[in-house]
């Protein structure tokens, strides 16, 4: 058997029209494992490069996680072995004006939802035995940074829940990880890749020299969704470049 195979899997992937989604989609697919791309808008273009890699259907589902519990009934009408929680937001203003607006809107989206998603598929996934949880983290998850209190909070936030859940569920067959990804190449960094300065002081922390890709998130999903991961529970995998260790 192929450690890194998701033959058979059904995964579906949160956030999945754009950006580190679509890359942790198409990546799922081109390991073997039905997808289902959900957002809150349209992922034809996620179903598309499925295609591309894949003779498996990919198939898409509306959810706006604006609505915490957009998902409690998705994990009961199907079975779905591998949930990868990449949908969130952010929200910048100096923490001195930050709204309450604000905060609770980051909070529900990138970690209320998050926790009641994850509830609803550990209570299908449990009785079964098995299941893979991976859940999108941030170098926030470890840092300050500056102008983005919620978004700092909710993804300290990711990475305590997914210890937590760990912690309640490994024993019983369900793997719960998280990624933290670096700077990566996409439409959320667009302005910073094309201020010179900003690019430069940024890749010079980076040791690997570069910018990440989503590609590198999404074969690091594959990995955590994949037989090879079923001895790792509770980790936060960096996928930085070595931005945290320097």
């Amino acid at each position: 058997m192929n450690p890194f195979s998701l033959d058979g899997q059904v995964a579906l992937v949160t956030g999945a029209n754009t950006g580190i989604g679509q890359a942790i989609a198409v990546a799922l697919a081109q390991a073997g494992a039905e997808v289902i791309a959900a957002g809150r808008r349209d992922c034809d273009q996620t179903l598309a490069l499925m295609g591309q890699v894949s003779e498996r259907a990919g198939r898409q589902m509306r959810l706006d996680f604006s609505d915490p519990m957009a998902a409690r009934d998705v994990f009961a009408a199907e079975r779905i072995d591998i949930l990868v929680n990449n949908a969130g937001i952010i929200r910048r203003a100096d923490a001195v004006d930050f709204s309450e607006a604000d905060w609770d809107e980051v909070m529900d989206t990138n970690l209320k939802a998050l926790f009641f998603t994850c509830q609803a598929f550990a209570k299908a996934a449990l009785p079964r035995g098995r299941g893979k949880i991976v859940n999108i983290a941030s170098l926030l998850s470890f840092q300050g940074g500056i102008r983005v209190p919620s978004y700092t909070a909710s993804k300290h936030g990711v990475a305590g829940l997914t210890k937590l859940m760990a912690n309640e569920w490994a024993a019983a067959g369900l793997n719960v990880n998280a990624i933290a990804p670096g700077y990566i190449e996409t439409n959320n960094t667009e302005a910073l890749r094309a201020d010179p300065a900003r690019s430069r002081a940024i890749l010079d922390r980076i040791p690997a020299g570069r910018w990440g890709r989503p590609e590198d998130i999404g074969q690091t999903a594959v990995f955590l969704s994949a037989p090879a991961s079923d001895y790792i529970n509770g980790a936060v995998l960096n996928v930085d470049g070595g931005w945290l260790a320097r």
